[in-house]
């Protein structure tokens, strides 16, 4: 149950973190290159925002890989674009074409699937009680 909670607050602080840290990079645009952005980035107050929860997530993410599997994982915090594809539509105005939201909705489908399939541990060994 503890992969669950984990594995949510990842793909709640990676949505937070990408929808974040694009808001600050639209605000400073793409006008005068990449060192000028660079520069801008820094002072932006949403991207040290999108990039404190990305690393939240990362925290998440690599204490959920401590104990279950990677082939578990991985896939659940795909889920994450789902969350992205909705934050980009609820709090940054895009506009989401039908075939997102399906390709979205496709790939709920497989976490749902890859949830389904979370492999059980083994129960420890009894100890045969010594002399």
């Amino acid at each position: 149950m503890k992969t669950f909670w984990v594995l949510t607050a990842a793909v709640a602080a990676q949505g937070a973190g990408n929808t974040c840290l694009a808001r600050g990079m639209r605000e400073i645009g793409a006008e005068g290159g990449l060192l000028s952005a660079l520069s801008a980035a820094f002072g932006s107050p949403w991207v040290w925002v999108g990039t404190l929860c990305l690393l939240l997530f990362f925290a998440f993410f690599a204490s959920a890989l401590s104990w279950a599997d990677l082939s578990l994982v991985l896939p659940a915090s795909a889920f994450g674009y789902v969350v992205d594809v909705a934050c980009a539509a609820f709090f940054l105005g895009e506009r989401v074409s039908v075939w997102r939201w399906a390709g979205t909705v496709v790939i709920a489908a497989g976490v749902a699937l890859v949830s389904l399939s979370a492999r059980k541990p083994a129960p420890a060994p009894q100890r045969e009680p010594g002399p």
